[in-house]
């Protein structure tokens, strides 16, 4: 089941959305509230997709965990993190897809950089998980891309504020569906990959993580209730853009791609606030 407001008419995770648009797509309606306990159902009514928005409209909390990919740790020269490094990120940071990423002028000027990322959507109230279980509190799957701006960073890794450089408005695209975990039984084992204008950035796995999915989710349930909606952004592999040499970061009319296997890709230009008319 793959759900987005609605569940797009596509028969396997494989047909994931990939396209430019929204062009051809529709979707059965879901009734009910899909975090509420009484549950939600997906209805027979088809209807065309005008504009494919995020999965999720509010977010509670974003916890964001970094240096989580063991090779993103070795491009950075940073030793393994013995517990998951934590951060968090607004609701108000939320992009569609295909909707522009809008680098404020504080950030421009080869600052912005991309992180393609499993985005994990906890479907239900929990606290103090055992590894064992947390994978029966997850609602579905989703593609997370935690823009950043390394200057706000401290562009080494370790110092700086983590949170204001990566919380301004548009920096955590989310899409292009959410993937339900009868799909998706092992996030462990998921292709990621990043393109920038075309030319592959970032092409890893999830098995690549130092902290997997149930480990994350029992850790940050530690002492502290974790509530439906609550999204986990499970960190980046290698390639980002100011570890490459010559650094790369975002710039203005630039087009990312940010793809996980089995879910589809998530699609953002990126704007300059300084050169950006946003739409009436």
């Amino acid at each position: 089941m793959i759900w987005s407001k609605g569940t797009p008419s596509i028969t396997t995770a494989a047909a994931a959305i990939k396209d430019h648009s929204n062009s051809g797509l529709s979707a059965k309606v879901i009734s009910g509230d899909i975090f509420s306990r009484s549950g939600s159902s997906v209805t027979e009514t088809v209807v065309p997709v005008a504009k494919l928005l995020s999965p999720l409209a509010h977010v509670p909390v974003f916890r964001c965990i970094g240096l989580n990919y063991a090779k993103h740790a070795v491009e950075t020269k940073m030793p393994i993190p013995k517990y998951p490094i934590l951060f968090m990120k607004p609701s108000t940071a939320i992009q569609d897809p295909f909707k522009p990423v809008v680098v404020p002028s504080i950030a421009e000027n080869d600052q912005a950089d991309f992180e393609c990322e499993l985005a994990v959507v906890i479907g239900k109230k929990c606290k103090n998980v055992k590894e064992k279980d947390a994978l029966d509190f997850v609602l579905g799957y989703t593609v997370g891309n935690d823009i950043s701006s390394r200057k706000w960073q401290g562009q080494t890794l370790g110092s700086g504020q983590w949170c204001f450089s990566k919380s301004f408005d548009t920096f955590a695209p989310l899409g292009p569906c959410l993937v339900s975990p009868e799909v998706i039984t092992d996030p462990n084992q998921l292709r990621i990959k990043t393109t920038l204008n075309g030319k592959v950035m970032q092409d890893s796995s999830t098995s690549d993580m130092i902290f997997n999915v149930p480990q994350l989710i029992s850790f940050l349930s530690q002492s502290t209730t974790l509530m439906p909606g609550d999204v986990i952004l499970t960190g980046t592999p290698e390639g980002v853009g100011f570890k490459r040499e010559p650094p790369v970061s975002l710039q203005h009319g630039d087009h990312v791609v940010c793809e996980i296997e089995n879910i589809g890709e998530l699609h953002n230009t990126v704007a300059y606030e300084s050169k950006y008319s946003p739409e009436a």
